[in-house]
């Protein structure tokens, strides 16, 4: 009875009737409300046509679309792209996008948008995060369709494009301008100035420039001129007062073409590759000499008579220095990191920095006898011919481990994988916006080589880690270990060439020591005493 009345009950929920109520109207298809920014460059009338025209275009663009409804056209005519700050209509179409007015902007191309790309893509970004995309339609790129990284890495791209091409424009308006010899320099050495786009003297500094030439042929060193000058707070250009003269400075004076009224062009250029670097060029460029460029401060006869001293005086220099000597060239200074120079003086021999022996003031370092060197290596050797075997064979052991952890799947190499995958994430997506037609082709080779040199950089950091071959550590410290065996037990006088075999630099710090720094660039440490004068 029971089972009765439960499959009755279930029946009467089957039969139950939902009726449905129609709906009085039916939604229509949300349109895609849609937005133009026209722009010109200045107020011509041939300009003025263009944007009349820009404006009919995207009026009829935007009505043809059935799915699409025109929210307003933007227009900013007769004023400059540079600045989004300067462009009204442009600000106005920001704010209506902020406030949800609009949900896609056509453009032209990206000039129209934005000369500066860094602003450009701060703006889109910007637009992309509240819903709003950008089509330009020269370049084929609708931002919405875009994921952020690659957006970034494409104005990237678009933006060193532009760099360039405006470098290397630059670069041959110079050039054609030192072959027709009209080129005019940014800026003139000391005794010149820039006056109306014309080079003039002055007189004042160009005294000075014609008592240094005087002093020099005179017999006075370069030092003793810088020093004068200094004494005499002669300032070494303007707002640089407190610049000091130093002997590189004098050196210039004395050997720049531009004192005797000629010019040679590109004695330094910008590299190629981004950032640019201006390098010297010795030879890899072009050079332009012109006679004649600018009024001459100094007599040719006397400018090559300055030359000619210069060279005698390096001549004597050069000899001057025992070219077998083995700490030639092999000691550096702790403080400023300039080379030591031999110097005797009263039958001595001192090793000095070649900053402090021009000036004491630019370097506290003091010179150090020869025979202090030659001892403080006698203790070195005889510190590692004793006790040297166990500390070289703690560090090959250290090297070797070090060296297979690295061949492991360690973080570092686990990072570089993370890279190399992401690189051809990146490089298979542009590949398909290129199917596609989403990117300019200019834009893709570009980025498309970005990626390639990123990649290649990447695995070669890989090879390098994982590479024993590229190590010369290990082996450099075996040969020294080999090389320790072979030599006497005691070492009674300093011996050129074993030191040549053992060390290969030597850095005299401040504190009356020296760094010994080994073949396999292991570091030991002896105390010196330093001369004072």
């Amino acid at each position: 009875m029971g089972r009765r009345q439960q499959t009755d009950g279930n029946l009467a929920l089957e039969q139950k009737k939902v009726i449905v109520i129609e709906a009085a109207q039916r939604p229509e298809v949300q349109k895609l409300r849609v937005a133009a920014y026209c722009r010109v460059s200045s107020d011509s009338s041939d300009q003025m046509n263009s944007f009349a025209a820009q404006l009919n275009y995207y009026t009829t663009l935007i009505s043809g679309k059935e799915n699409w409804t025109m929210t307003d056209i933007y227009a900013d005519a007769g004023i400059s792209g540079t600045s989004a700050q300067k462009r009204p209509d442009f600000q106005r179409l920001l704010s209506d996008c902020r406030r949800g007015r609009v949900d896609k902007v056509l453009v032209k191309s990206i000039s129209r948008f934005a000369r500066n790309a860094a602003d450009c893509l701060e703006t889109i970004r910007e637009l992309k995060t509240i819903g709003v995309g950008v089509c330009f339609e020269e370049q084929g790129i609708d931002t919405s369709e875009i994921t952020g990284e690659l957006l970034t890495a494409m104005f990237s791209a678009i933006a060193q494009k532009e760099s360039e091409s405006i470098s290397g424009n630059m670069r041959w308006s110079y050039q054609a301008r030192m072959k027709k010899g009209t080129f005019l320099p940014a800026a003139m050495p000391f005794g010149y100035r820039i006056e109306d786009r014309k080079i003039v003297v002055d007189e004042d500094r160009a005294e000075i420039v014609r008592q240094i030439f005087h002093d020099y042929l005179a017999g006075q060193s370069m030092d003793e001129i810088a020093a004068r000058l200094n004494r005499e707070s002669v300032a070494v250009q303007s707002g640089l007062e407190n610049r000091r003269w130093i002997h590189s400075a004098i050196s210039y004076i004395l050997s720049n073409e531009r004192y005797i009224g000629d010019s040679l062009w590109q004695k330094t250029y910008a590299t190629d590759t981004l950032p640019a670097r201006q390098v010297r060029n010795h030879g890899e460029r072009q050079q332009y000499y012109a006679e004649a460029t600018h009024p001459p401060i100094i007599e040719k006869e006397i400018f090559f008579a300055a030359q000619e001293l210069k060279s005698r005086r390096s001549e004597i220099r050069r000899r001057g220095i025992p070219a077998d000597s083995p700490l030639q060239r092999r000691i550096s200074c702790g403080i400023c990191g300039t080379r030591y120079t031999r110097k005797v003086c009263r039958g001595k021999t001192y090793w000095v920095c070649r900053t402090h022996d021009r000036n004491k003031d630019d370097c506290p370092s003091e010179r150090i006898p020869e025979v202090e060197v030659h001892a403080a290596f006698l203790r070195l050797y005889h510190k590692l011919r004793l006790h040297g075997e166990p500390i070289l064979k703690q560090m090959l052991s250290d090297l070797q481990t070090l060296r297979e952890r690295r061949m492991l799947w360690s973080l570092e190499i686990i990072e570089l994988n993370k890279r190399i995958s992401d690189i051809n994430d990146q490089d298979r997506m542009l590949a398909d916006m290129n199917r596609c037609g989403l990117v300019d082709p200019d834009i893709f080779i570009s980025r498309s080589n970005e990626l390639s040199q990123q990649l290649r950089a990447v695995k070669q950091e890989k090879d390098r880690i994982l590479g024993a071959e590229h190590d010369d550590t290990i082996p450099q410290t075996r040969e020294l270990m080999e090389l320790l065996e072979t030599l006497p037990e005691f070492l009674p006088v300093f011996d050129g060439e074993v030191f040549a075999d053992l060390v290969d630099g030597i850095t005299a710090d401040a504190n009356h020591t020296m760094r010994f720094r080994l073949k396999n660039g292991l570091e030991l440490t002896e105390t010196v005493e330093r001369s004072v004068r």
